[in-house]
């Protein structure tokens, strides 16, 4: 039977993953994807409680954290997109303090 303590184990087994990611990747692709990690981590972690302590509130705010990041992902995609047709490059170390 799966516990409370299963679940939060994969949890931050995958937050550390997606944290790793974030930190030690350059690649503006797999810096948003590790953010996605994260924050479906999290959105775990909120559903594990939600279910031990019998309500609902805890996937109300998984609703709203997937509803933010379908809309980081747009706006990040999209800066991806302006950054390689100027830079025609995603590394996110060429770019200095966002000045072109």
């Amino acid at each position: 039977m799966l516990t409370i303590g299963h679940f939060l184990v994969l949890s931050s087994v995958l937050f550390a993953i997606g944290a790793g990611g974030v930190l030690l990747r350059r690649n503006g692709i797999a810096t948003l994807l590790g953010i996605e990690l994260m924050l479906n981590a999290a959105n775990l972690a909120f559903v594990a409680f939600a279910k031990q302590h019998g309500n609902l509130e805890g996937q109300v705010v998984v609703f709203f954290v997937m509803a933010v990041a379908a809309a980081e992902v747009a706006v990040g995609l999209a800066l991806l997109v302006a950054i390689f047709r100027r830079l025609q490059s995603i590394d996110v170390d060429r770019l200095s303090a966002m000045r072109w």
